[in-house]
């Protein structure tokens, strides 16, 4: 019971305490956190892509993306999107729109539910499933079937780290 009181109080506390501060507290030159941005790319609309068969030098006939006239639009703009972290390896990482364990690789999704990833900067250390919020520029790919479909280039960690 004890514990509960304890966490009312301090609830009402940092509600009381939000509610009074001035705006000057939310300018991001004052502040020391990182500004998060909301997703504007969804994997709702990633999911809205079609496949056409076409001829492949080394593989055959391949089911090619045909990637719809919004995200095509999007094409080298910058987005904002979040997922899972999926390690490929040492040096690499996708986002995902399922955890590892239902993931694309388990093939309990498709090609469209994840994104290779190019950071800006150093590499970052992740785990596995790790929830972050990306900041980058869009690109797709629709010929190199030995590529991921989406990427987020020059990407920035804004939530999630």
């Amino acid at each position: 019971m004890r514990k509960l009181y304890t966490l009312t109080v301090v609830t009402i506390l940092s509600i009381v305490t939000f509610s009074f501060t001035g705006k000057d507290n939310f300018n991001v030159e004052k502040q020391t956190k990182k500004v998060v941005f909301a997703d504007t790319l969804t994997w709702k609309l990633l999911g809205q892509i079609d496949y056409q068969k076409k001829p492949d030098k080394k593989y055959g006939e391949v089911m090619f993306p045909v990637i719809n006239p919004k995200l095509k639009a999007m094409q080298g703009k910058p987005i904002v999107i979040t997922g899972f972290i999926i390690p490929i390896d040492n040096k690499n990482y996708a986002i995902s729109k399922n955890v590892f364990a239902s993931c694309f690789f388990c093939g309990k999704s498709g090609p469209e539910t994840i994104m290779g990833i190019k950071f800006k900067g150093d590499l970052p250390k992740l785990k596995t499933d790790q929830y972050v919020t990306l900041k980058g520029t869009f690109r797709y790919n629709d010929s190199d079937v030995e590529d991921w479909i989406y990427h987020v280039e020059n990407a920035v960690i804004t939530a999630g780290k």
